[in-house]
């Protein structure tokens, strides 16, 4: 009897009445083993589940409800199930078997949720916002920088289970690195909610510093020699990047103090320790984002002023031309008037003089912009 099969009878079931009604129904069809990693060959949102005893994977355990009634019966070990966006019709089942609360179910399936820390008698339910770094070739005004995914954790005193949203954050390698230290995995579901805690905020640091280097980019452009005609449309697109990062990052705090300090059934005194040091790191992102923020509004704020100079600068080229172009203008003007008594217009050197008169008025003027500045 295997235990992929049992869960697709169990997310099927929506409500039923009980463990044993459960096991009942579930032994009815052939069943498939998925207790590999590889994701349900019949669709199914399993990706997997396997049950830990003394830090150690419990081999040949392929039946669900087997499993959890024989951990709850020794009282000893857990189940780790895996999820990646299941729905309404298959997490109904998996709520009945392991009494999860319907708002905190409803959040699992729609996604879309704030990092938060809720407690419902004696399950944990926690949410976390993972993040990715989104590679390019080169920064656009539209190029995607991070890409948001989210995790949601049920756990107990005998079971884990998780819920995976959006194409990366996957806990393939989460879990063996886990199963590679028995010692730490023996501490029970506290531990892997610590894990999962701990590869999402070191997932930030390194999206951080991603972002950093986008950001150190930025500024070399806009104070380079030709700074004032950078696109501003990117310094716009790193601020909706980083708004959007740090929508995940600011309000995971206060839940991983909670999971730090306060005295919590689940989380065993000893894990508290391993998420101080999680919340550690979680500040640091938080310094590090608070500082790009700042630090983008400083290279906006000089991009806008290097723009208005150019402005001002072309300002006074273009000033300092129509002041040249005036004197010519004028006495054009004025010999242009065709008054009968004009000597000038009868003189010999006439023409040359005037002539002469205006090119030295333009050179004269043109110097004294050039030795300003304003040429």
């Amino acid at each position: 009897m295997s235990m992929a099969g049992n869960l697709r009878k169990v997310t099927g079931l929506g409500r039923v009445g009980g463990l044993r009604k459960v096991a009942r129904l579930a032994r009815r069809r052939p069943r498939v083993d998925l207790s590999h990693p590889a994701r349900s060959p019949l669709g199914s949102s399993v990706v997997n589940c396997v049950t830990y005893q003394d830090g150690a994977r419990v081999p040949g355990c392929t039946d669900l409800v087997d499993a959890v009634e024989k951990v709850r019966k020794s009282g000893e070990g857990f189940v780790w199930l895996g999820l990646h966006e299941p729905t309404d019709r298959e997490f109904a089942g998996i709520a009945e078997l392991f009494d999860l609360h319907p708002l905190a179910v409803e959040d699992a399936v729609e996604a879309h949720q704030r990092p938060k820390l809720e407690r419902y008698g004696e399950t944990l339910f926690a949410v976390f916002k993972t993040v990715c770094y989104v590679e390019h070739e080169q920064l656009t005004a539209t190029s995607e920088v991070v890409n948001t995914g989210e995790i949601m954790v049920f756990i107990g005193e005998d079971f884990v289970i998780t819920v995976r949203h959006g194409r990366h954050g996957s806990l393939g390698p989460l879990r063996e690195e886990l199963e590679a230290d028995p010692q730490q995995l023996a501490k029970g579901p506290a531990a892997v909610l610590h894990a999962i805690a701990d590869h999402v905020v070191d997932d930030y640091l390194n999206v951080t510093d991603a972002v950093q280097a986008d950001i150190d980019q930025v500024e070399t452009d806009v104070f380079s020699e030709n700074g004032a005609r950078a696109d501003p449309g990117r310094i716009y697109q790193m601020k909706r990047e980083l708004l959007e990062l740090k929508r995940a990052v600011v309000p995971l705090g206060r839940p991983v103090e909670d999971l730090a300090t306060r005295p919590i059934r689940v989380v065993d005194p000893e894990i508290q320790a391993y998420f101080r040091d999680v919340l550690d790191h979680l500040m640091r992102a938080k310094e590090q984002i608070a500082a790009f923020d700042e630090l983008l509004n400083s290279i906006l704020q000089a991009h806008l002023a290097q723009v208005t100079v150019a402005q001002n600068e072309d300002m006074r080229k273009i000033t300092a031309w129509a002041a040249v172009i005036a004197v010519p203008t004028m006495v054009c003007g004025v010999y242009g008037m065709n008054f009968d008594h004009m000597p000038e217009l009868h003189w010999r050197f006439g023409y040359p003089l005037v002539m002469g008169v205006m090119a030295a008025a333009c050179l004269v003027l043109y110097r004294g912009f050039r030795r300003n500045g304003w040429l």
